[in-house]
């Protein structure tokens, strides 16, 4: 009886996503963010149906320092592709408390001309202690919004440590915004996140700011030439925007589509989605080996003994590691995997 209930959700789910339904797509990515085992097959289920839906959107990625006015500036960029008659979804990351483990920053509120906007979807989820700027699920809430019917998707990370890297493997064009008199970074260019960004856009280039905007706008485009470019056939472009005037606003969108034409002529779009399924299975792999060592409490008494050997001494964190990877080798046998 559970299993048919448990179907007969899937079926209401993968009905409403497809007919755009946006609370019944709210309900799939809250199964798919939920941590409880029970819900676990049936996400895995869900995405299976749907997959056949998938791939036909652009995913675009927004990056970028604290304060530097994302959410802003897709606030404008997806009210304009609005106006294009695009169907928009904005999947945003926001960083989690540790008391209440909820969303504190809450950028729905800072987007509020896009969300009222008819066809946008704008989903904010907590990351819950995921490194990286992103949430642990947004690649799957990526495939629900694009079965969903939505062409193009933006997704806004935290922007700190290592968020250009981890958003870089799910996005098709990555879009990093800097602060005008952004300069000190230059020396250290190429161990920083420019060489992985395909759009640079100086926000905030209006007022006061607007003459440091156009410098800071120079130094980039110089220090580019520098640099491999992250997408082969592709030259980054340096694009000076004022979000809240929406200045520059369509200059970015013909700089994303003449990314696509020239990504696409050369199959290096293609290419790019066929390496973040790669990554895509890894990243399932890595997890699926944690959460036997979070759930399995033999595993957990095993790796605590193992962990005193190496705190005395009595044995080194190679050979204990060995151990380790030994019974997890053994208790393979429990894994439950949903197919």
């Amino acid at each position: 009886m559970p299993q048919n209930k448990d179907k007969f959700l899937n079926k209401i789910l993968y009905d409403g996503i497809l007919k755009g339904d946006n609370t019944i797509l709210a309900k799939a990515i809250t199964l798919i963010e939920s941590s409880k085992p029970e819900d676990k097959k049936k996400s895995v289920e869900l995405i299976n149906s749907i997959l056949p839906k998938t791939g036909n959107s652009l995913r675009i990625g927004i990056t970028g320092s604290p304060g530097v006015g994302k959410s802003t500036f897709i606030d404008s960029f997806g009210s304009y592709l609005h106006s294009l008659n695009k169907k928009i979804a904005v999947l945003t990351i926001d960083p989690s408390s540790s008391i209440s483990s909820g969303s504190i920053l809450g950028d729905k509120t800072r987007m509020e001309r896009l969300s009222q906007l008819k066809d946008v979807y704008v989903r904010t989820s907590p990351s819950k202690g995921s490194l990286g700027g992103v949430g642990r699920k947004t690649r799957e809430a990526i495939l629900l919004c694009e079965a969903a019917g939505y062409e193009i998707i933006l997704i806004e990370t935290i922007g700190v440590g290592q968020s250009e890297i981890l958003i870089r493997s799910m996005v098709d064009i990555l879009i990093l915004l800097i602060h005008p008199g952004s300069g000190d970074e230059l020396q250290g260019i190429k161990k920083g996140s420019v060489e992985l960004a395909d759009i640079i856009v100086i926000n905030k280039s209006d007022g006061e700011l607007k003459t440091l905007a156009e410098q800071t706008r120079k130094n980039y485009k110089n220090a580019l030439h520098l640099l491999n470019s992250p997408t082969d056939g592709w030259c980054p472009e340096v694009i000076n925007v004022s979000s809240i005037y929406d200045e520059g606003i369509p200059e970015i969108w013909k700089s994303v589509e003449n990314f696509l034409s020239i990504t696409k002529s050369n199959q290096s779009f293609e290419k790019r989605r066929q390496l973040q399924k790669i990554e895509w299975l890894h990243k399932i792999i890595e997890d699926e080996i944690l959460s036997i060592f979070e759930n399995n409490i033999e595993m957990k008494k095993f790796i605590r003994k193992i962990e005193q050997n190496v705190i005395k001494d009595s044995e080194s964190p190679y050979s204990a590691a060995r151990k380790i990877i030994a019974k997890l080798i053994l208790s393979s046998k429990q894994i439950n995997i949903a197919s």
